[in-house]
């Protein structure tokens, strides 16, 4: 059965927030790169060659977006390392494009029509340009971060949480998205959490995430109280101290990772006792101990959420396999499992079109029938559906880790069991 969960598109605002609206290039005329550009082979002999577009130098800062890269990165070695597909490598060709539309443009450009490769893999991109470009050449893109609306408005696109839009070249369905309150019913049902704070910028971006959380939270019954602070001089003390007269048992947030550790210090200096301060899947990384290292109680009461496994659960297989081969990485991250995930699902694609050419063709195609996939049980089932109206409720799960000193993030529960029955909301990206 498919599993959709609230939007990681949404989701993924909060850490981006900032910076979205200034690091938006402009975009290079679509004329730029026409000619030959609409071929859907890729050669059949020598190396499988793909492509991995990030944006690694972007104004979010230098590690923002590397880890669904350095996961799919590590998977190709692995894989080569086995023999490749069929006894052919995987050639990877990585593609930095800045954190703009103008470089997004060059990368899809560079990648499709002068690399030739079959696919992209794992694209993280802050503003995918692109995105029309690589639908129009029916290059498959396997496994992107929904940073944006592009995995829900391009056919051929595949994000790897999946989609239930149309896809035919506009937004969602009529300009709006959708998603689930999974995660604010999750902390009221295991945990009986029935107030929630949400501590957003006085920034338009970072409002408007706000907004999203705090209708998400009022539809499934919570008292919502917002905090609103400058952002560039934002007094967290004033709000550590509100949350505590008003015995908030949850903290959600639409503010960067800086502004989250100086809340967090806040916090344990006014002696605020939360049942969980809520984070995403980008900041699911085992640099909490240090990001976070002024404010241990804080810190042990982390929790994030997301759609794939936990990376600390080396007792499954999948998870262990992604460990070993990143055992020389200093750092691991749930977007490097996502990245890794990414990976393993184009191999998959091309194994299955091994016999006849691994083409940009045949492995999209391969790619449309590949519902429910889990890239061997990192992922929650992913399915991609073109859905002609959106849909009112779905039945969602949801990875769910806390972080403890000394453990590291502990999974609480089976992500394929942790599923709830949930209204969907629209929202504008």
């Amino acid at each position: 059965m498919a599993r959709p969960r609230r939007s990681r598109a949404a989701e993924a605002l909060a850490a981006l927030l900032l910076v979205l609206s200034a690091a938006c290039g402009s975009r290079l005329p679509e004329s730029d790169f026409e000619g030959g550009t609409r071929t859907t082979s890729a050669p059949e002999a020598g190396p499988i060659r793909v492509g991995i577009i990030t944006s690694a130098t972007s104004p979010v800062g230098g590690n923002a977006f590397t880890g669904p890269r350095d996961g799919a990165k590590a998977y190709f070695e692995h894989l080569n390392a086995r023999g490749g597909v069929g006894g052919r490598p995987v050639e990877v060709r990585l593609c930095d494009d800045g954190g703009s539309g103008v470089g997004n443009n060059e990368c899809v450009h560079r990648l499709i029509d002068e690399d030739r490769v079959v696919a992209l893999v794992a694209t993280t991109a802050l503003d995918y340009a692109g995105a029309s470009r690589v639908s129009r050449a029916g290059v498959p893109d396997i496994g992107g971060q929904p940073i944006g609306a592009a995995y829900d408005t391009w056919p051929h696109l595949y994000g790897v949480y999946g989609s239930l839009a149309p896809r035919r070249g506009t937004v969602g369905w009529d300009g709006q998205l959708y998603g689930g309150t999974e995660v604010y019913r999750y902390f009221k049902r295991e945990h009986g959490a029935r107030t929630a704070a949400v501590v957003s910028y006085n920034q338009s971006a970072s409002a408007a995430y706000a907004r999203l959380v705090e209708r998400g939270l009022k539809a499934e019954g919570y008292e919502v109280i917002t905090e609103q602070v400058d952002f560039a001089l934002p007094n967290f003390r004033a709000v550590a101290a509100d949350l505590k007269d008003r015995g908030a048992d949850l903290v959600f947030d639409a503010i960067d990772g800086h502004g989250n550790a100086r809340l967090c210090a806040a916090l344990d200096e006014a002696g605020v006792r939360l049942t969980a301060k809520v984070t995403n899947v980008q900041n699911w990384t085992s640099t909490v101990a240090d990001d976070y290292k002024d404010a241990p109680r804080c810190r042990n009461a982390l929790w994030a959420t997301g759609s794939s496994r936990n990376f600390e659960d080396i007792g499954h297989a999948a998870v262990r396999e992604f460990r070993d081969a990143t055992d020389g990485l200093d750092t691991h991250s749930q977007w490097q499992v996502e990245g890794w995930a990414a990976a393993r699902w184009f191999t998959d694609a091309a194994r299955s079109c091994a016999d006849t050419g691994v083409t940009r063709a045949c492995v999209d195609a391969w790619m449309s029938r590949s519902q429910d996939y889990t890239a061997g049980g990192l992922l929650l089932p992913v399915r991609f559906a073109h859905l002609p109206e959106p849909p009112g409720t779905r039945r969602a799960c949801l990875s769910v880790a806390r972080w403890q000193d000394g453990r590291g993030w502990v999974t609480q529960g089976d992500m394929d069991g942790t599923c709830f029955v949930v209204p969907q909301l629209s929202y504008t990206p």
